[in-house]
């Protein structure tokens, strides 16, 4: 079930290997799906709100989780690509490792701060407690956040995407039935939504940790492969915390605009919330674009072929102006129908209005936020993750520069803030990419040399 992605036509390669992984991205969308839908359809605005006010640092700190293990994953497939299964092991072991230790830490540390996060971010009195036990119950599960996302990765990198996507669907009608049986049954309010989340996320990750063990004959671990080695250790580093924390330094910028959202009060917070769901789901596309980019730079560099790296980009950003375009025409015709599968019918006069507006003004600029994620997660396959850091930084400020308007210009004001961020990044990311490429590309000091006594 591997794929080699350096050999044949780069826009069939991209579609065959990408469409699993969109559909992964969009039965992982269904987890925050049901969960809103059930909570603002039955338990009411004020739960939807308690959710929603969450989301921000939600992602700041989910984020970063996926992020790493998507960055650790990456020297596998650099090894993949360059035919190494020795050194492919020992980079799976080694990221696991990592995961193991990150997963502890991050999880005893978010918990313990949860109140002191939603304090700071000027969540609503009348919605705090909802939203704490939402989000400590969120932390407490990071472990099985690790898990999934970890295998995901590694089978990916080698080139097998469809296996995730498999899990993620039979996780996604687990956590339906737990949604309705937490909720509806035995009335856990929104404890039970992210309980049934974190559930299903384990269930997801021991199925792909399953299929590694058993469906790879390259990922066989003999004993010397789980020997820890400073050198590969700080190269996983290299790779994996650049990437969480290009996550959570975007997502910084989101708590800031969560933050101001939050102070407009709970109708607000209530509508971006649904907003932010349909986007979520519209933009599932993008995200399996940038998982793919990664995965095809990274067999590509360590295979050495450094031409079918424009071929890939090229037929890429073709497939995103394609899809942001149609988007943002479905937008336009059905953006009330899609807010209203998270709104109550009883508060969609005073929520819907403000739900399309938020939308629509972002789907106007998707275009710009699918090369934020071409561009940056084929850097980062490349080997270049650090820069991804700078992106994230200028995503933040374009967040946080909108976030000062928002008690001036209000709502409106707040929902250009990821056009805004898109528009920073991208001014940094593109030609980004060709310097790395040329980096890539450059004769070592010493071919030049021997090159100029050559010719000499």
């Amino acid at each position: 079930m591997t794929k080699d992605l350096t050999r044949g036509r780069p826009m069939g390669l991209l579609l065959g290997f990408g469409i699993p992984v969109l559909l992964g991205y969009l039965f992982q969308q269904l987890y925050s799906v049901i969960d809103t839908a059930i909570v603002g359809k039955i338990l009411g605005g004020a739960a939807l709100a308690a959710v929603g006010s969450t989301g921000a640092v939600n992602f700041l700190v989910v984020g970063f989780c996926c992020g790493i293990c998507s960055g650790f994953a990456i020297p596998a497939a650099q090894q993949f690509g360059a035919g190494d299964e020795k050194e492919l092991r020992r980079y799976v072991t080694g990221g696991v490792w990592l995961c193991a230790a990150f997963g502890t830490v991050l999880t005893i540390a978010t918990v313990a701060l949860c109140p002191a996060i939603l304090t700071a971010m000027h969540t609503p009195a009348d919605i705090y407690q909802r939203a704490y036990r939402y989000i400590v119950t969120i932390f407490a599960g990071l472990p099985a956040i690790f898990l999934y996302n970890f295998t995901a990765a590694v089978l990916r990198s080698l080139g097998d995407s469809r296996t995730p996507v498999l899990w993620q669907v039979a996780a996604s009608l687990v956590n339906i039935v737990l949604d309705v049986v937490f909720i509806l049954v035995f009335h856990l309010d929104v404890f039970g939504a992210a309980l049934a989340t974190v559930l299903s996320q384990v269930l997801a990750g021991a199925g792909c940790l399953l299929r590694m063990r058993r469906g790879f004959p390259v990922l066989k671990m003999e004993r010397s492969d789980w020997r820890p080695e400073r050198r590969r250790m700080g190269e996983l580093c290299l790779m994996g915390l650049p990437m969480g924390l290009q996550y959570s330094i975007t997502a910084i910028g989101s708590v800031m605009i969560q933050s101001a959202v939050n102070s407009l009060g709970t109708a607000y917070v209530g509508a971006v919330t649904a907003a932010g769901r349909v986007t979520g789901v519209l933009a599932c596309p993008f995200d399996a674009m940038g998982c793919t980019m990664a995965t095809y730079g990274g067999q590509n560099v360590g295979a050495r072929k450094w031409d079918r790296l424009h071929e890939g980009l090229r037929a890429c950003v073709l497939l995103g102006a394609g899809y942001a375009a149609l988007s943002f025409g479905a937008v336009l015709l059905f953006s009330g129908p899609m807010n209203m599968l998270f709104l109550s019918a009883d508060s969609a006069g005073e929520l819907l209005p403000l739900a399309k507006e938020y939308l629509t003004i972002n789907a106007a600029f998707y275009f710009l936020l699918s090369l934020v994620n071409i561009f940056r997660f084929l850097i980062q396959g490349m080997g270049f993750s650090p820069l991804a850091v700078l992106a994230g930084v200028l995503e933040m400020v374009g967040r946080w520069a909108v976030a000062l308007l928002v008690p001036s210009f209000g709502f409106t004001a707040a929902a250009f803030a990821s056009p805004a961020a898109w528009v920073l990044a991208d001014l940094f990311l593109v030609p980004a990419y060709f310097w790395c490429h040329r980096r890539l590309t450059r004769p070592r000091p010493q071919r030049r040399r021997a090159a100029a006594v050559k010719l000499g």
